[in-house]
């Protein structure tokens, strides 16, 4: 009797911990946020760090934008002024690719720039040069899981989303 206990409770054990691993969330607020944690960004040579919002420096619930977005600033909302630039890096892989970022809201306040550099397989990125006032939100999507090779592997529908909101004025 105590061996079958113990191998249902193991089973329901891996079980769940399978379903789990495919779309792990958390939230650095400690309440579990429900944002799904965005992929690990590599540094590539010629970039600098994407900057960090700090309580100080923050203007009107924005953070200054400096130079380059990447997966981790996801949600966030960021300043810019006329005729600064910045670019977007985000690092996916070619069985979890992102789509092109997506732009909504007063697109005319960016302007698309060349963005530099060849991007791998699976990755999204874009420039921008700051041309009038106005909120833009850019976007962009990719598959929680990669798509099954053979049959009889798991696979599942989820969605991660990137999203950040650029104010420019």
């Amino acid at each position: 009797m105590r061996r079958t206990t113990f191998h249902r409770a193991s089973l329901a054990t891996a079980t769940l911990l399978l379903l789990a691993g495919c779309g792990s969330q958390s939230g650095s607020d400690g309440k579990g946020s429900g944002a799904v944690s965005p992929s690990p960004t590599a540094s590539r040579p010629g970039t600098s760090a994407s900057p960090s919002p700090s309580a100080s420096g923050s203007s009107g619930g924005c953070t200054p934008l400096t130079s380059e977005l990447t997966g981790a600033d996801s949600g966030r909302t960021y300043c810019l002024a006329a005729d600064g630039t910045f670019r977007i890096t985000l690092t996916g892989t070619e069985q979890r690719p992102w789509k092109k970022i997506a732009e909504a809201g007063d697109t005319g306040a960016l302007k698309p720039m060349n963005y530099g550099i060849m991007l791998r397989g699976g990755d999204a990125g874009a420039a921008y040069q700051a041309i009038a006032a106005g909120t833009v939100t850019l976007t962009s999507t990719r598959p929680l899981c990669a798509e099954p090779t053979a049959p009889g592997q798991v696979s599942c529908k989820g969605i991660q989303e990137w999203h950040v909101t650029v104010k420019v004025g």
